[in-house]
């Protein structure tokens, strides 16, 4: 019977990471036709997001809205620790070195939550996890072309791209907890409401208003902003969080590894960029890890006995 229930969160998480995939698309819109700076894109789909949490939240769940004052703290530390702290540190990441060398140390995230559930929730270190860990990580430095550009890296440019990582795995972490106590609805509500209060002091507000109020001369601008935070917020961080119901956390934080192999296939379908050999070799081993998570040799004996 339980025999449906990984596949299922598997397929949940891989299916949020392709969504996350298609910020891409979003961010080029709104700089490209509005102006917009990264953080500000941030704080939008922030916003966007709790708005549309709180609305699924009160449409299925009004009673989902009470939470116990102790755990405060753990959504402070979903919004703010993670959502919010990972967004502006790889922002930062960003504008300090090489996209893909910021995207290497974001994607370091599946290490600290590997870490941190062997810790914390007493997980199994595997070697099937570990090859895993270290395949995907390899795919993620060939997905993201490092070293084939100027590189300009910095100890504090390091450090903050490291804490991209962890505040991105945070959220497996601390969402496994609150899922314990609370429906994938309130933990996803909470969580962006937090967040999106918080940036808010992060992306100089007269200048994001007067930007808005340009949009509203212009529904499509409007309509552009919306769908941000509806494909890249809101769906994802749902399955993702639906997903983590019923997969370990470090697994799912390597299955989300998912999204540089998905963003390159974006970039090469909607913006007719190049595939690389190197591209090409980060895909295969992204596929080589999620196969080899997904590789249960036992489950045979256990349809042979349905």
């Amino acid at each position: 019977m339980n025999t449906n229930h990984k596949p299922n969160g598997t397929f949940l998480i891989i299916s949020a990471s392709v969504f996350w995939a298609s910020m891409g698309i979003f961010v080029r819109g709104l700089t490209d036709l509005a102006g917009f700076t990264s953080i500000q894109i941030v704080s939008l789909r922030l916003s966007v997001a709790a708005l549309g949490f709180t609305l699924i939240l009160y449409l299925k769940d009004p009673g989902g809205f009470r939470i116990r004052l102790k755990d405060i703290p753990l959504f402070l530390g979903l919004g703010f620790g993670s959502v919010l702290f990972f967004s502006t540190c790889y922002f930062t990441a960003i504008r300090m070195m090489t996209l893909s060398m910021a995207a290497i140390l974001l994607y370091t995230s599946p290490i600290w939550v590997m870490l941190l559930s062997l810790l914390l929730f007493h997980e199994k270190m595997t070697a099937r996890k570990l090859l895993a860990l270290g395949v995907s990580f390899l795919g993620c430095i060939f997905v993201s072309g490092f070293g084939s550009g100027e590189s300009s890296v910095t100890p504090a440019g390091i450090l903050i791209g490291l804490g991209a990582g962890l505040g991105y795995g945070l959220y497996s972490i601390l969402g496994t907890i609150a899922l314990r106590r609370y429906s994938t609805c309130t933990v996803t509500a909470y969580t962006f409401v937090t967040a999106a209060i918080g940036s808010v002091f992060f992306c100089s507000l007269p200048d994001l208003w007067y930007k808005i109020t340009v949009c509203t001369r212009k529904p499509y601008l409007c309509f552009l902003i919306i769908l941000t935070g509806i494909v890249t917020a809101v769906i994802p961080f749902l399955l993702y969080t639906l997903g983590l119901e019923q997969v370990e956390a470090s697994r799912a934080a390597i299955l989300a590894t998912v999204e540089p192999m998905a963003a390159t296939l974006i970039g090469v379908v909607v913006f007719h960029e190049y595939m690389t050999v190197s591209s090409v070799a980060g895909i295969l081993c992204i596929i080589t890890a999620v196969i080899l998570l997904n590789f249960h040799p036992r489950k045979k004996s256990n349809l042979l006995r349905k």
